[in-house]
């Protein structure tokens, strides 16, 4: 049976430590005995925090681990959840990927002793920071939440953020997204090391998902406007105003005064996207919304946006999001389960499970 460390953080976001708990504590167990069939439980499952005493969640909950993290014995597993800050710290001062590792620096030596005795190392989301702290994943490729990115491109560039991935696996560390998507690397772990069938049946028995691959469909891709070009901010500004026009590049730089080429240089510089590229990422944000909300047609979302062409719009929204335009809606518009509610009130009937 693999031993799997489960650790709790100060600060952490309880969901990423408690769900990954019950599903490596259900493999082999819970499908077993809801189909009559003997228990084998895959992973023993230990909880643990720095100096073994209660560790407050960002939700100020008060976790207790079964041990100090001195104490463990040789895991196969070490997986480290989201967070490291209380949620009304964030609020006040925003997100500071420094005051994470701080307020959890005891735990990276830790990390470092394992992961050189081959144990794999899994975080999740801004948990990742500690991985990339303790330099496990220099020279590797690795994720994190969408809106953190950029923010650990510039405190870690040794690693090769890949966002748009949900999961990543380099062998003896992986990571993933965000928050719910510690479900999704739990049970990648499961099937990796337990079998295909072994996590479609503790999937099946938790009434979740098997593991998504991509988080890309979830981003809204974070369109700088903190610098100090004036002449390029006021560009952004009239391409925030009139996205749905038929917009040309010479045009805007003739706006702001500048040759097309000597705008297009300090665009990028000042925003990291190109000026087509920034239109293109401002429309396909304005059609996501869009699609989430209202009832239009694709063809009219395309046109909402300032695409006539609707062939081209639908592979640029793939292109963007992974996912072409009736997908998203389906996963991320406005459910069944909703306007069943509006159609009919608040009494519906929801299958108790459902059918794979």
């Amino acid at each position: 049976m693999l031993h799997v460390v489960v650790l709790f953080l100060n600060g952490g976001c309880a969901s990423t430590a408690l769900l990954p708990m019950e599903i490596f504590r259900n493999a082999g167990v819970l499908w077993n005995l809801l189909s009559g069939r003997p228990p084998e439980p895959r992973f023993r499952v230990t909880t643990a925090s720095l100096g073994g005493g209660p560790a407050v969640t960002d939700q100020l909950v008060s976790l207790l681990p079964s041990c100090a993290i001195e104490s463990v014995e040789q895991p196969d597993i070490v997986f480290v959840p989201a967070g490291g800050l209380p949620l009304d710290t964030m609020m006040q001062k925003g997100y500071s990927i420094d005051a994470v590792i701080e307020r959890n620096a005891g735990i990276i030596p830790w990390l470092t002793t394992w992961a050189d005795a081959g144990t794999k190392v899994a975080g999740v989301c801004s948990g990742v920071a500690l991985l990339a702290e303790a330099g496990l994943l220099d020279g590797k490729r690795a994720t994190t939440h969408w809106g953190l990115a950029e923010i650990y491109r510039r405190r870690f560039p040794d690693v090769d953020w890949q966002p748009d991935y949900l999961i990543t696996d380099e062998g003896d560390v992986a990571c993933s997204g965000g928050i719910n998507s510690a479900a999704d690397l739990s049970l990648y772990l499961v099937e990796r090391f337990a079998g295909r069938d072994v996590a479609l049946e503790c999937a099946k028995a938790l009434l979740i998902e098997m593991p998504r691959t991509w988080q890309v469909a979830f981003a809204d891709v974070m369109l700088r406007r903190d610098h100090n070009d004036e002449c390029i901010q006021r560009a952004q500004d009239w391409v925030h105003r009139h996205f749905q026009r038929p917009i040309g590049v010479d045009a805007i730089a003739a706006r702001v005064g500048m040759s097309p080429r000597n705008f297009v240089r300090r665009f990028k510089d000042a925003t990291g996207h190109t000026p087509l590229s920034y239109i293109h990422t401002i429309r396909v944000t304005m059609a996501k919304r869009l699609l989430e909300g209202g009832q239009q047609t694709i063809q009219e979302v395309s046109q909402a946006v300032g695409y006539e062409d609707v062939i081209f719009f639908r592979d640029l929204f793939k292109r963007h999001t992974g996912v072409c335009p009736t997908e998203y809606r389906t996963r991320f518009g406005t459910s069944p389960i909703t306007n069943a509610v509006n159609r009919r009130g608040s009494r519906i009937e929801v299958p108790a499970r459902p059918s794979w």
